[in-house]
């Protein structure tokens, strides 16, 4: 009852502020936004359609939805951190604020969705070498992704303020891409694997 009133109340706040972001014309920002609370809700909200009812929280249910809150929110605040970085969004001449939110709601909820999946599927279907694994490759994953954020900052914070073609910074750039789409191969690969492999 209490899991049920909390989704209401999300809801209806998100229904709030998504009438609000329209009026204002912020349309991505309102699509981002609904599309995150139906990734954060999609639990309830496919058991709701099917069944017309709830579905059962236990204690492992309300263990792994608040691991994922954490994981959510510290994704949130930490991509946060990283944009409020001048420069550091600079993958358009002019990065639009409401294209940043949307940006952020969207991938909140995304991780949000696939760390319940993790905790409630995957985790009790990979042995430890594999978890292991998976872990090295979203940490190689993390690492590049903050190296590249941080490496266009230097690159075009050096190149504006002494006119000059910035070569070290750019190469690194490079490179963490290159990282970044190793990490977040095998990361899937791992995940797909054990989505779909019986628990241990």
């Amino acid at each position: 009852m209490k899991t049920k009133r909390l989704l209401l109340a999300v809801s209806i706040t998100a229904l709030i502020v998504t009438v609000v972001l329209i009026s204002l014309e912020a349309y991505y920002v309102a699509i981002a936004l609904v599309v995150g609370i139906l990734l954060i809700g999609y639990r309830e909200l496919w058991s709701l359609i099917r069944t017309k009812k709830m579905p059962p929280i236990d204690e492992r249910v309300r263990e792994n939805v608040s691991k994922s809150v954490r994981n959510g929110f510290i994704f949130f605040v930490l991509a946060s951190a990283f944009l409020m970085l001048p420069f550091t969004v600079i993958l358009t001449e002019k990065p639009e604020t409401v294209h940043i939110l949307g940006g952020l709601f969207l991938s909140g909820g995304a991780v949000y969705l696939l760390s319940y999946l993790f905790y409630d599927r995957v985790e009790p279907g990979l042995s430890e070498r594999s978890l292991r694994i998976l872990k090295m490759f979203l940490l190689v994953a993390g690492i590049s992704l903050a190296t590249f954020v941080i490496s266009v900052f230097l690159h075009n914070a050096i190149g504006g303020l002494f006119s000059i073609e910035e070569p070290v910074f750019f190469f690194i750039a490079l490179l963490s891409i290159v990282a970044l789409a190793v990490g977040i191969i095998g990361s899937l690969v791992i995940f797909i694997k054990g989505l779909f492999s019986k628990a241990l």
